[in-house]
């Protein structure tokens, strides 16, 4: 008899210390890279209070505990993100960032795609502010 384990992206990324790994990168990566001012631009001058919102909103996310639900109630991302201009430009530089740290982290394929496939459709949707045609 074979036994199936349903394994959650937060445990195959390594769980808490791997959740945070991660967002440390993302982070790291929009605070250091010229292709990302814009994005970074839209943050506090200090990171600390968004890194600690995405690790605890992921952890929920990936499988994980629902931390940021516990705490701060339905995440609204959408919502959330309005008082925000996001277009494709501010999406593909979140993108470029999370990608990064997913690529630097993640060595299974498969969950690799998965993880970016993931990403980019609620980057995707947070999109709120039409592109400007080059017209």
């Amino acid at each position: 008899m074979t036994q199936v384990f349903n394994t959650s992206q937060y445990d195959q990324i390594g769980g808490e210390k791997g959740v945070q790994k991660l967002v440390d990168r993302f982070y790291d990566l929009m605070d250091s890279q010229q292709e990302t001012r814009e994005i970074r631009a839209m943050h506090a001058k200090s990171l600390r209070i968004s890194r600690k919102k995405l690790f605890l909103f992921l952890s929920g996310w990936l499988g994980g505990p629902s931390l940021y639900i516990e705490k701060y109630g339905h995440p609204r991302l959408r919502q959330r993100h309005l008082p925000f201009q996001i277009t494709s430009n501010e999406r593909d530089q979140w993108l470029f960032c999370m990608n990064q740290a997913l690529e630097e982290q993640i060595k299974d394929p498969l969950l690799l795609q998965t993880l970016k496939s993931s990403f980019f459709n609620v980057a995707n949707h947070l999109r709120n502010t039409p592109d400007q045609s080059n017209e």
